[in-house]
């Protein structure tokens, strides 16, 4: 009568020196597989982090914007100040721009900063063609000179206008930049919504950003990945402990 001879069982074998050895370095890759796991999902929670409070710092224009570039997006929504002189002549109306009120036009300023650089300041709000007219022909004597504050904001999107009927709608940049008289010399790629109206117009409806918080789901993702990865260096330990288990218990001799 034969019989097999008791080999080691698999915990036998993960305690010999060189598994243990395996182990502890399974374990460091898990650990910074998971560290980077834990980087991914902080990142995911600080790119979404609310700006609300940052944006409602008045801040000088300069330090967040600057002429003949793109407006960055920490600069969206932003509160800046600057010192500017308008333009007499240089204001333009915008039809169907939406306030608390309804719709209606805004009146929109060619102001020159105190560095020469151009600026287009949404300065407010007027319920019909005849009160925005009113309001211009006052400013063209009595211009809201010296500090602005207000609210910065990247230029719209350029729309198909009525040039015959001289109707526009959209807070476009470029097009204003050919509708101003003097050639601008340097001009910021954002406009600005005052804080303040002058006498005839209302104050433009400027809220901050929202500030809802809304996941990176993409770092969400690479931090889901990077803790399988971590699993799986484990894992991968103990198949290659239970291989040798296998293998070692396959051969085992039979005593006869």
């Amino acid at each position: 009568m034969s019989t097999r001879t008791q080999g080691p069982t698999v915990w036998q074998v993960a305690r010999r020196p060189r598994w243990i050895a395996a182990l502890i370095l399974a374990l460091a890759i898990a650990g910074g597989f998971a560290a980077l796991g834990q980087w991914q999902l902080e990142r995911s929670f600080a790119n979404a982090a609310p700006r609300e409070e940052q944006t409602e710092v008045v801040v000088p224009l300069n330090d967040v914007s600057q002429p003949q570039h793109f407006v960055p997006d920490s600069a969206t929504g932003q509160l800046v100040t600057v010192d500017a002189t308008f333009v007499a002549g240089d204001y333009v109306v915008l039809s169907d721009r939406i306030n608390d009120a309804g719709p209606g036009y805004w009146v929109v300023g060619h102001a020159v900063t105190a560095g020469g650089a151009s600026l287009a300041v949404a300065l407010g709000w007027a319920p019909t063609p005849d009160a925005a007219a009113n309001a211009i022909r006052t400013l063209d004597s009595t211009a809201p000179d010296g500090t602005l504050t207000g609210r910065y904001l990247p230029t719209e999107s350029p729309a198909e206008s009525d040039f015959e009927k001289g109707i526009r709608s959209t807070m476009a940049v470029p097009e204003l930049i050919n509708l101003w008289a003097t050639p601008p010399d340097g001009v910021y790629g954002g406009y600005l919504i005052a804080g303040d109206a002058p006498a005839g117009l209302d104050l433009i409806d400027a809220p901050a950003p929202d500030s809802e918080v809304s996941l990176n789901l993409l770092n969400v993702f690479y931090a889901v990945e990077w803790v399988i990865f971590a699993g799986f260096a484990i894992f991968l330990w103990y198949r290659l402990v239970k291989d040798t288990w296998e293998a070692e218990t396959a051969e085992e001799p039979t005593v006869e």
